[in-house]
């Protein structure tokens, strides 16, 4: 049953980062000095950490300066939402063996390109929310 007096819930960040695991499309935002960017990208959540995959580029380039990142993800369904918000640390995998252990994960390039470089982002706070969507109640 719909719950129209507490149409929001704050999940805990374990059923957040849970939720997120069942997604494959997410939004990631980086800064350099006072500029924002922000890409979305396929990625895998694994042992509660967060993993791309990414060419060479202005997104690599960024998590290389600048290792603190947003990382969102969201879906819905007709009667419910639900977004989550990861602040974190991204860090470019360079060790042969943690690039080893990375390309064993569910973690294919979506778009028909080569992408060798894997990061993992390291969640600092994770913040969620589940909605439940409706009809405007009556204003007047």
């Amino acid at each position: 049953m719909a719950d129209f007096e507490n149409p929001i819930e704050i999940l805990k960040e374990d059923e957040a980062l849970e939720l997120m695991g069942d997604q494959q499309l997410g939004r990631l935002v980086v800064r350099i000095k006072d500029d924002f960017d922000i890409y979305p990208l396929n990625y895998v959540v694994n042992e509660g950490k967060i993993y791309f995959r990414t060419a060479e580029g202005s997104k690599l380039f960024t998590v290389s300066i600048n290792e603190r990142v947003l990382f969102e993800a969201d879906d819905h369904t007709e009667d419910k939402a639900w977004s989550v918000i990861v602040k974190g640390r991204a860090r470019i995998l360079q060790r042969t063996d943690e690039i080893q252990e990375a390309d064993e994960l569910p973690l294919k390039p979506w778009l028909p390109t080569l992408k060798y470089n894997y990061v993992e982002i390291t969640p600092e706070e994770i913040s969620g929310r589940r909605f439940q969507l409706g009809e405007e109640p009556e204003r007047y």
